[in-house]
């Protein structure tokens, strides 16, 4: 295929990765991102070996899970000590596992490579809400000012799940926001407490409590770890407004795990929201639009996809331009290969999901038995770390990974 002029919205995990990706296969590549100066913040976040197999095509993999933790096992238990899932990656091979990280490590990373590839221009502090297109080509509009960049021969949205980029076909697609979102903080873990697994406490459906190892975050060398805790959407303002102390208590009492995290927190300001959405469409092309990561299939964190689903997203798209004549055809050819792998993980997710994070107390009884059950089968136990490693494409089905994770290093 001849030399593309492509414009990618968003710098995120999608953006960048396929702004690098295309720009390295001989096309021009234009990003737009809103923030002027975009900076690496957010959460903890689970890099997969799907993830990381793709950071490796790019070349950053080993810089990436330098400052990520290793992770083992995920592990769920009820505050008794009723085990509910209790998953390793060495049960699906032994050279696998996953890596807790500071969302910051991954952007850094990807923003840095997109800053350094001669073939990628980088436009920031443009708030990209709309498109036309007109003989020449696709014409992005900047909020506001309604000025127009372009003209590009593709758009890549990469702008997030509240995308306003989606509005700008007739294309069908559903976009929800889940009643559930979660509390987070990234606090030291000076004493390395914190490692080997991500461990989750429940109580019901309406109580999780989450640890998460996240590495030494995107500069420093001190140990991170990431709390979560589960939280309806419409109660934020009213667990704002109660007293801090008491619901520390609640956290200790279920969790007592948490008392070294609890410890940093001193104020219900020390805690940021996350909500979630659920964004259903396909296609996920539209003329010469395609829609990647959150702005194309946003779920529910439940199985720690994201990220790895995205940078996915980013290296079969520039697959799909291996050795095809027309973008119409690239194009048709991503969302067919995408298909099956996403609809599987969005189907599990909306299916899991409640079981966690809901109004329906008996389906933690249901939980608490057979997940707990399922985990000590051999079958059903490789399946259910397929689906934590990303590679599963429905029962029994897995797909295969181009690079292995890099060797562990000796523990810190």
């Amino acid at each position: 295929m001849q030399s593309l002029d492509i414009a990618v919205v968003g710098t995120g995990t999608a953006g960048s990765a396929s702004a690098l990706f295309l720009a390295r296969a001989g096309h021009r590549v234009t990003v737009y991102e809103r923030v002027l100066d975009p900076q690496p913040v957010g959460a903890g976040i689970m890099l997969q070996p799907t993830g990381m197999a793709v950071l490796a095509a790019l070349g950053l993999v080993n810089e990436v899970v330098a400052r990520g933790e290793p992770l083992t096992h995920l592990v769920a238990q009820t505050p008794s000590g009723r085990s509910v899932l209790d998953l390793a990656y060495a049960d699906l091979a032994p050279d696998l596992y996953g890596v807790g990280l500071h969302r910051g490590v991954l952007f850094a990373s990807l923003f840095k490579a997109v800053q350094s590839e001669p073939r990628v221009t980088l436009k920031l502090g443009l708030d990209i809400e709309d498109f036309t297109i007109d003989a020449a080509g696709h014409w992005l509009v900047e909020k506001g000012t309604r000025r127009r960049f372009g003209p590009h021969d593709l758009v890549i949205v990469c702008n997030g799940a509240r995308s306003s980029l989606r509005d700008d076909t007739s294309h069908h697609k559903i976009v929800r926001r889940y009643p559930w979102g979660a509390l987070w903080a990234v606090v030291p873990d000076v004493e390395h407490r914190y490692r080997e697994r991500l461990f989750q406490v429940v109580r019901g459906t309406r109580v999780l409590i989450g640890m998460l190892p996240s590495g030494l975050g995107p500069t420093g060398t001190t140990p991170q770890v990431s709390l979560f805790y589960s939280l309806r959407a419409d109660r934020l303002d009213e667990h704002r407004a109660s007293d801090f102390g008491r619901w520390k208590e609640s956290v200790l009492a279920d969790a007592p795990a948490a008392a070294p995290v609890l410890e940093h927190l001193r104020s219900h300001d020390d805690l940021l929201f996350s909500e979630y959405h659920d964004v259903v469409m396909w296609p996920w092309n539209v003329g010469r639009v395609v829609y990647l990561g959150d702005s194309a299939h946003a779920m529910s964190p439940q199985l720690g996809q994201g990220a790895n689903l995205a940078l996915v997203d980013a290296a079969m798209l520039a697959q799909a331009f291996e050795n095809t004549e027309t973008v119409d055809d690239a194009l048709f050819r991503y969302s067919r290969t995408r298909r099956g792998h996403l609809a599987w993980y969005q189907f599990v997710t909306r299916w899991l999901t409640p079981f966690f994070q809901s109004d329906l107390p008996p389906l933690a009884v249901a939980r608490d038995l057979l997940f707990g059950t399922a985990c000590k089968v051999p079958l059903f136990r490789s399946e259910m770390v397929a689906m934590m490693a990303g590679i599963s494409l429905g029962p029994f089905r897995r797909m295969g990974l181009s690079s292995r994770p890099p060797p562990l290093l000796p523990t810190r």
